[in-house]
């Protein structure tokens, strides 16, 4: 829930081209907050002139960045992290519920997120270009043997280890820019995960929340 007194702020930023809205990183500890009742402040950026604040607090000068009072983190992950234990709902005190969580967390973004950015990058950015032509049936096969695991396990369970965690924050965010294509639609478990994490109302909050910034700043105008 935004709060302009809250302890933690979340960078985003305050426009971004169409296509971009509500896939921007800052969606993730947003959810989060939404699920853990964290109040947040917003801080934006021009993503177009980027301020000395996102130069200089990440390397390569993205967002989000968070601050919870004197101390910053830098990629979404580490923020996912650092929220989730703050809350027991997000990171489980049972130690291998919280192991199983983090694993997961770390598999979405190692494992599952790399082949989806290519897949994305063929299907758009170079999708008129010879070579990403070629690449598509490889990359769709290594795609399908990376959603394989998933499908088994989700096809008998709700959430990645039954209850919500923050590691399905992080896989649903991660799959969902696989909506629409025959990838996702061929393992309709996995589909269906991702309807039903962007069915809670922390993520519909958290997703309003971003696009309400986007609208309040059309083309980076001041």
């Amino acid at each position: 829930m935004i709060d302009p007194g809250a302890q933690v702020e979340i960078s985003g930023y305050r426009w971004v081209p169409p296509f971009a809205q509500g896939f921007v990183r800052d969606l993730r500890p947003r959810w989060a907050c939404e699920e853990a009742g964290i109040s947040y402040r917003e801080r934006l950026a021009n993503v177009a002139d980027k301020p000395d604040w996102l130069v200089e607090g990440q390397p390569w000068s993205q967002i989000p960045i968070i601050r919870d009072g004197a101390v910053a983190f830098f990629e979404s992950g580490a923020s996912l992290l650092h929220l989730a234990q703050q809350s027991e709902m997000l990171l489980p005190a049972d130690p291998q519920r919280q192991a199983t969580a983090i694993s997961w967390l770390f598999a979405a973004f190692n494992t599952v997120e790399p082949p989806i950015f290519e897949h994305g990058n063929i299907s758009f950015f170079a999708k008129d270009e010879e070579w990403a032509k070629l690449r598509r049936p490889s990359l769709e096969q290594f795609l399908g043997q990376r959603l394989a695991p998933l499908e088994a396990r989700l096809g008998a369970s709700e959430w990645l280890d039954g209850q919500f965690t923050v590691a399905d924050i992080a896989m649903v965010t991660t799959l969902r820019s696989l909506g629409g294509s025959r990838v996702l639609a061929t393992h309709p478990a996995v589909e269906a995960y991702v309807a039903r994490g962007e069915a809670r109302p922390a993520f519909k909050q958290a997703m309003a929340d971003q696009l309400a910034a986007f609208a309040r700043h059309p083309d980076n105008a001041d």
